[in-house]
């Protein structure tokens, strides 16, 4: 790794052989913005790969973004966006096919030894590096004294690194991390009555996964295997609720600044790269396997939209259906979709008789909503809808879809 100043690394950037060249950045909340904006200032045309950006990223004629999951920053991008509907897992595996890397940007912890460490956010980044490399790309990173060190596959050789450039950037978090509503903590309290002592969680994003987790105060030998890790399992932590003899597993974080401290060179944190922590074969395998998620919708086939409103994509398959099939097959596994049964902003209900768009997951073991829970698998097709329009549905719209499945051909 050699450290070399920002005009010197768009000196490289711009003898990129590639006139329409691929780069991968990090995303979430560790976007390396001014190695980003470097980048930009230096090469006419390119296509950025990025997960779920939440900040601002380059917007101009002449980038167009590609990502399996659509952030704040590049949902409403139209033409110029490129969606992949994809299983999280699988991303790692197109990076190194069809969609090779020429360059990879970075976000990096100051240095330690011979190593940096991606912090926040491992990911899909170790596959880029290591597909970067063997094309003979390029390789570049953003050194920042306020990017936590994290342990795991977060931890680089600086060997693996070509350039590099010290400049100290805040971390960001998500606006609101509360969950006042009794709504979202009736659900939360619908969902910890299926979590035993002992279960390992994955909690995905959202106000929902964060209050259940404030629920489980008095649970206790939690594990974590989750794609991602925000404050709801740093709480879990402080009240005992985790068992202290097995590791954190996660692939990113997603938090706030006291979640950051405390995962800085944090021994029970292990970042883990997308296709080993997303591996549905692997989720199986651990105990009691509880995948907790949310959706937009959900149908009376147990279908569930976590991904598109109003015709548009809106964020992506991401891990909820790697997790759905992992825990579905770990011994004493749940998979839970938890969602409010109305939606107030558009007066509808989000239990409808069948989906009109892409289906994110299915064959859930449960649906659950502030109205209640059904319990599903094992279920007939038709014992599963009348669960759903009975105990999951709104008032306004239960009889209604209670006609329907009596109504309908289902066995």
């Amino acid at each position: 790794m050699k450290i070399v100043a920002l005009a010197t690394l768009q000196e490289h950037f711009a003898q990129l052989a590639n006139p329409v060249p691929r780069v991968v950045v990090s995303g979430n909340f560790a976007t390396p913005q001014q190695l980003l904006e470097a980048f930009d200032q230096a090469v006419p045309q390119y296509r950025l790969f990025i997960l779920n950006p939440q900040g601002s990223v380059p917007d101009r004629p002449g980038v167009t973004y590609e990502s399996p999951f659509l952030g704040p920053a590049i949902r409403d991008a139209g033409w110029r966006l490129a969606y992949l509907p994809m299983r999280l897992s699988l991303v790692p595996g197109v990076l190194g096919s069809f969609m090779r890397p020429e360059v990879t940007l970075i976000h990096v912890s100051r240095q330690r030894g011979d190593h940096v460490s991606l912090g926040t956010e491992v990911n899909i980044l170790p596959a880029a590096i290591e597909q970067t490399r063997r094309n003979g790309g390029l390789v570049v990173a953003q050194i920042n004294e306020t990017m936590p060190y994290t342990y795991g596959d977060s931890e680089l050789s600086v060997d693996l690194i070509d350039f590099a450039f010290v400049r100290d950037q805040a971390l960001t978090s998500p606006e609101d991390l509360a969950h006042d509503s009794m709504i979202e903590t009736t659900i939360a309290s619908f969902v910890t009555d299926l979590i035993e002592d002992g279960s390992t969680l994955q909690l995905g994003i959202g106000a929902i996964p964060n209050a259940v987790a404030a629920q489980l105060t008095s649970a206790r030998g939690l594990r974590i295997w989750s794609e991602m890790i925000s404050d709801g399992v740093l709480n879990l932590e402080h009240v005992g609720a985790l068992d202290a003899e097995h590791p954190l597993v996660a692939s990113f974080l997603f938090g706030s600044s006291e979640l950051y401290a405390w995962c800085d060179t944090n021994p029970r944190l292990r970042l883990v790269r997308t296709e080993v922590v997303n591996d549905p074969s692997i989720i199986a395998q651990q105990p009691r396997m509880t995948a907790i998620n949310s959706a937009f919708q959900v149908d009376l086939f147990a279908q569930a939209n976590a991904n598109f409103i109003n015709g548009r994509f809106y964020s992506g398959i991401g891990g909820q259906a790697d997790f759905t099939v992992g825990a579905l097959h770990a011994v004493d596994g749940h998979s839970i979709i938890a969602l409010p049964s109305w939606h107030e902003k558009s007066h509808s209900s989000t239990i409808l008789e069948r989906l009109d768009g892409p289906v994110t997951s299915f064959q859930h073991s449960a649906i659950i909503s502030e109205q209640g829970t059904a319990m599903l698998f094992g279920r007939s097709s038709r014992a599963q809808a009348m669960a759903i329009a009975g105990q999951v549905a709104h008032s306004k719209v239960r009889s209604e879809l209670q006609e329907v499945v009596e109504r309908s051909h289902l066995a």
